[in-house]
């Protein structure tokens, strides 16, 4: 098996298999109409899921041979999703009733998973054509128009890396929450309500933790269903650019567990963000969670 522990080394290699995916989807995108059909779970799957799906697991097996590769799209693939080891962990097109509605906020997501971690992420959005990639402990880094740039998780005011909390109501640093454009419900929009006078940024898909990743939102709940192909990706990135996803109790996400949906949770860019959020709602916590709900794939 080739040595794949090699921090952003893996930029360039999963930058290709997610621009060639990328480019299967806007294939089908450009199509006047898209015909969409539904999993058991009655969530939307299109041409573009599967041709997306094919070309990542060719591009995975061939460059990093005897990697197991789980993809939401291979159920079969599931059996490789262990507590330990070392996997690929893939959501060909994440926001698929994005790319329906024809917003651009879709996107192509490949994670490394080492022993539980997400340690490195590749979150590709081909209808802006951004690349956004990182891990814990190695930065991450995004490219847009062609040009590279470190992604620090501060907002454009606050490039002094105070990391002090939730910004006083009123003050310059109002908190910016980023939320669902498909799916704002009931749960999340009291737990939002608890934060004070904040500001809703709406985005789709993984591209929600991007937003804070890049420094446009501060804090994203999530108080409803979604599975570890999901965030896995997006998430080791949020990490490269110093923030955290941590569920309602305070932990740390973990990937390859028993049940396949996640927990619910809290990503923001700093860790006392998350935490403050959660004090906030003590009242409301815990909540229950989503073991028997379906995925939300927005």
């Amino acid at each position: 098996m080739r040595h794949i522990n090699a921090g952003l080394e893996l930029a360039p290699l999963l930058e290709k298999i997610a621009y060639d995916a990328g480019k299967q989807i806007l294939r089908v995108y450009a199509q006047a109409n898209i015909n969409a059909g539904s999993k058991a779970d009655k969530s939307p799957v299109t041409a573009a899921d599967l041709l997306a799906h094919e070309s990542i697991v060719r591009g995975l097996n061939a460059t990093f041979p005897g990697v197991p590769v789980v993809s939401e799209e291979d159920e079969a693939s599931l059996a490789w999703r262990l507590p330990t080891g070392c996997y690929w962990l893939v959501d060909p097109l994440d926001g698929t009733k994005e790319f329906l509605n024809r917003n651009g906020d879709f996107t192509v997501n490949i994670a490394l998973i080492e022993n539980g971690q997400a340690t490195f992420g590749m979150v590709y959005a081909p209808a802006h054509d951004t690349f956004y990639w990182g891990g814990a402990g190695l930065g991450a880094a995004i490219r847009e128009k062609g040009v590279v740039r470190a992604l620090l998780g501060l907002r454009s005011e606050d490039k002094s890396g105070d990391r002090s909390g939730i910004p006083a109501e009123g003050s310059a640093g109002r908190l910016r929450v980023v939320a669902s454009k498909s799916h704002l419900n009931e749960e999340t929009q009291t737990f939002i309500q608890q934060l004070g006078d904040a500001e809703l940024v709406q985005a789709g898909s993984s591209l929600k933790f991007c937003t804070i990743a890049r420094g446009q939102a501060d804090l994203y709940p999530r108080l409803g269903p979604t599975c570890e192909w999901d965030t896995a990706a997006a998430h080791a990135v949020l990490e490269g650019a110093g923030g955290v996803v941590l569920d309602i109790h305070g932990q740390p996400l973990h990937y390859g567990k028993a049940n396949v949906l996640n927990p619910w949770f809290v990503a923001a860019a700093r860790a006392e963000n998350a935490r403050s959020a959660l004090r906030l709602n003590a009242a409301n916590l815990p909540l229950p969670q989503p073991a028997a709900q379906k995925p939300d794939h927005d």
